[in-house]
């Protein structure tokens, strides 16, 4: 809470710095009554310090406030550094002008490249929740804000006059020649990386308009920075202070207000922010409660969630649900206990509502009290993060299934094997040191192959080689020919040559060999019956026995309930029909094409 109030303060001064400045560079520069072109100015250059006011006071966790107020106080202290040059170089020609003033000219003047830098990087890039759109773009947010340091220390230092359509040398020029060299280097040079890194950015936003989701927005932010770029090179390519006066026009035009224009359309005509302008009586007014839409948090709370592993979205989740609601704290719980907090959880939860297998709660709003727009938000939010949840709690379920085989594997290996294989090699040398005969030799050959018949039924639960060489039918076949009980095993004929990637003939593999023995060890099954089939896109398995059956409860404690989760992660399906004396059926599907 001190930091929201603390922003509030910081936030108008920066506003009222900047509208002040931009009217009192427009009102020196041509006088009063100002002229039509300098009222337009005026009133695309408040769109800035507006908008980003209204942000910081209201989300001032949002850097994209805090960048436009930063943005225009770069614009309006520029634009008044300029305004203040011609007065100081009347008093140059007259005689020397006041050092301190010309320092704040010049200091004021060189902000400007400064908000070129960030209008073309930084406001289209952080569009609209002052984040990169992914870690990617990290190298060129780095890149960009070393160039704008390059670009303005050039042009601080920069060498001869301050301005070149004013006669006012730069009081900050550094002695000597190759120091000057290096700092109009610096400018150039700077310059043209943030013009390069700004198109990178824009063929950034126009990559981000083919995805799909509400384009509406993002659509007037490329446009604002694809006329300023234009705007820029235009002015470039003529000259600033020669161009004809219609390239002087339309440039000056685009590059300082496009960008600022198209903010305010994307701000009104979509309801960018809740921030909307409307009519009551004659009186014209701002409805403002600085909170994205559903659709805009879905749609950004979606290409998030793209970014990072299933169990590091429920991060994301509780930050997307306390930025959505202005909530000093949100948290995402799991049916398992599990529990992810954003913010410092203190007190009852003000909202809270089920999703999937979890819930979503959050605590009281930073400012103001719950509202029923509040609650519809949080409902909408229950749909993604409830599927988010069941993707998370998949994936832990699957790392624990993981775990637990391999502590079987480890188990049956220190338990069977490796016990056997001690044995054999006490038998050895007790054959060695007492010169058995061919009575202890048959025995210990015996062993052996004890050994290594045990090694390839442990094998066989692992990855057997012939599943990878002969294909999914052939392997479930050699599976079957060893077992105690008489087994049928039957496939469509197209199968045993058509080969499916790892992943679906490991896991029908493993459902098989597992459903198997479930039948051997715990129903006690006289007969079992395999099929494999192919029908409707999908892969089938089905495995009956005629065992004693069990307590589905039960499953879980032997394997078959790992299978579900096996099964879901390929797209596919399972299912158990089991009871006490009926037998068991196990079937699964997955897509073939998957």
């Amino acid at each position: 809470m001190s930091g929201t109030r603390a922003a509030r303060p910081l936030a108008a001064v920066a506003a009222l710095t900047a509208a002040a400045a931009t009217v009192a560079g427009a009102v020196l520069e041509t006088g009063l009554p100002l002229p039509p072109s300098q009222w337009a100015f005026i009133s695309v250059s408040l769109i800035l310090p507006a908008v980003g006011w209204l942000l910081a006071v209201r989300r001032p966790r949002n850097a994209y406030g805090w960048l436009l107020l930063a943005v225009a106080l770069c614009v309006a202290l520029g634009g008044l550094g300029i305004a203040l040059l011609p007065f100081l170089g009347e008093e140059q020609a007259v005689a020397p002008a006041s050092v301190p003033a010309s320092v704040l000219a010049s200091v004021l003047t060189s902000l400007m490249s400064v908000s070129y830098g960030l209008s073309w990087v930084f406001v289209p890039l952080l569009f609209p929740e002052g984040r990169l759109p992914s870690p990617r773009w990290r190298p060129v947010a780095v890149a960009a804000a070393v160039a704008i340091g390059v670009e303005w220390t050039g042009v601080l230092l920069h060498p001869g006059r301050v301005h070149q359509d004013v006669p006012l040398d730069n009081p900050l020029a550094p002695p000597g020649e190759w120091p000057r060299l290096a700092a109009a280097l610096a400018g150039g040079v700077g310059e043209l990386a943030v013009f390069l890194i700004a198109l990178v950015v824009l063929g950034g936003l126009v990559v981000r308009l083919r995805r799909p989701g509400p384009r509406g927005p993002l659509a007037w932010i490329v446009a604002g920075t694809a006329a300023a770029l234009a705007g820029y090179a235009l002015l470039t390519v003529y000259g600033f202070s020669h161009s004809p006066v219609p390239a002087q026009w339309i440039g000056g035009l685009t590059v300082t207000g496009a960008l600022p224009a198209a903010i305010g359309v994307a701000v009104v005509r979509h309801n960018l922010f809740d921030l909307r302008v409307g009519v009551r009586g004659s009186l014209l007014y701002l409805v403002f409660d600085a909170r994205p839409s559903v659709g805009d948090l879905l749609t950004e709370l979606g290409a998030s969630l793209e970014e990072v592993e299933p169990v590091e979205q429920l991060g994301r989740l509780a930050d997307a649900v306390r930025a959505g609601l202005d909530a000093r704290w949100a948290a995402v719980e799991l049916a398992d206990g599990t529990r992810v907090v954003a913010g410092e959880e203190s007190g009852p939860a003000a909202l809270s509502v089920p999703a999937g297998m979890g819930r979503i709660s959050c605590g009281p709003k930073v400012a103001g009290r719950v509202t029923r727009e509040d609650q519809r938000l949080l409902a909408a939010l229950a749909v993604p993060v409830g599927l988010a949840i069941q993707s998370a709690a998949l994936a832990a379920r699957l790392v624990n299934a993981q775990e637990a085989e391999r502590r079987r594997i480890e188990r049956n290996i220190h338990d069977g094997v490796q016990q056997q294989l001690v044995a054999l090699i006490a038998g050895l040398e007790l054959a060695r040191a007492t010169g058995g005969g061919e009575n202890a030799l048959a025995l210990l050959r015996e062993q052996a192959r004890q050994a290594l018949a045990d090694l390839r039924e442990l094998a066989a639960g692992i990855h057997p080689s012939v599943l990878e060489q002969g294909g999914l039918v052939e392997a479930v076949e050699e599976r079957c020919a060893g077992l105690p009980v008489p087994t049928t095993v039957t496939a469509d004929p197209g199968l045993r040559t058509r080969r499916f990637s790892d992943e679906i003939e490991g896991a029908m593999y493993f459902t098989v060999s597992e459903a198997i023995a479930n039948a051997l060890k715990h129903a006690g099954a006289s007969r079992i019956e395999v099929r494999l089939s192919q029908d409707g896109g999908r892969l089938r398995v089905s495995v009956t026995d005629d065992g004693s059956g069990f307590d589905e409860r039960g499953v879980a404690r032997r394997g078959l309930g790992t299978l579900a989760d096996r099964m879901a992660a390929l797209g596919g399906g399972f299912e158990l029909r089991t009871a006490p004396g009926e037998g068991a059926t196990v079937r699964a599907w997955v897509s073939a094409h998957a």
